[in-house]
């Protein structure tokens, strides 16, 4: 399993920007990114199958493990947006998030962070 860095878009102000979309993604990679809790991302899901995505929760409360966040992205007409990410439960001691998925047939995401 190799870990991906995904680097976020910033959209300042009140401009607008072009989202750049990470495709060829693999099943068995997992996708970090530096996380203010501002950051979302915007997946699309072409492929003809249900994608699961899984982000990690490596903090514990009253020392007891906390469960990962998942969801789902629907096949050929998939449109989500993910996040923005609680910064207390999913980042790392790096200040990154991370995120995996079971099926990335068609599957686009762009990493954006608002001000």
């Amino acid at each position: 399993m190799a870990t991906v860095r995904w680097t976020p878009q910033d959209c300042a102000g009140l401009g607008d920007i072009t989202p750049t979309r990470n495709g060829s993604l693999s099943t068995s990679d997992s996708y970090v990114f530096a996380n203010n809790g501002w950051v979302v991302l915007l997946a699309e899901k072409s492929g003809a199958g249900v994608a699961t995505y899984t982000v990690p929760t490596p903090k514990t409360q009253g020392g007891l493990a906390l469960g990962e966040l998942t969801g789902t992205i629907a096949a050929t007409t998939g449109d989500k947006i993910i996040g923005p990410f609680e910064v207390s439960l999913t980042n790392d001691g790096n200040g990154d998030a991370s995120i995996s998925f079971d099926d990335i047939a068609g599957l686009t995401v762009a990493v954006v962070r608002v001000p």
